[in-house]
């Protein structure tokens, strides 16, 4: 199992969200609650799997492999910081399935702001700052 290969795949399902969080944003601009909702449910299990299999990676399959990875690029401190944006929106995506679940408007779209923020800068650092090519 390769790190650079599984960050490029991890890169990929970045993208790929991000273009349904998109979706969902300009479903909402229209009015279109539903689809928001929807798109939002496909959002969260893409995202979640992707995590999950990040995990299983991480910790049982091969522990040591992105810690390497991270050390032979000198990378270490962009995946701190990527971490100080993506756990957080983790968490927050948990959350706002709930609110929006539950119609809590007020808290959702707080927590939804709050999201995006925390999206933009799990975008920016996983996709320019995290290194996905082979070590030199």
């Amino acid at each position: 199992m390769d790190a650079a290969l599984i960050i490029v795949m991890l890169k990929v399902a970045v993208v790929a969200v991000t273009l349904l969080l998109i979706a969902s944003l300009t479903a909402l601009a229209r009015g279109n609650y539903r689809l928001h909702g929807r798109i939002n449910y496909v959002f969260f299990v893409l995202t979640l799997a992707a995590l999950l299999g990040l995990e299983m990676v991480a910790r049982l399959i091969s522990p040591r492999i992105f810690l390497e990875h991270f050390e032979r690029h000198g990378a270490r401190d962009a995946l701190r910081i990527h971490l100080m944006f993506s756990v957080p929106s983790a968490v927050l995506l948990i959350a706002m399935l709930g609110t929006g679940l539950r119609r809590w408007r007020n808290v959702h779209i707080a927590l939804g702001l709050l999201f995006l923020i925390l999206w933009t800068g799990t975008f920016v650092t996983g996709i320019f700052y995290l290194p996905h090519t082979a070590a030199p």
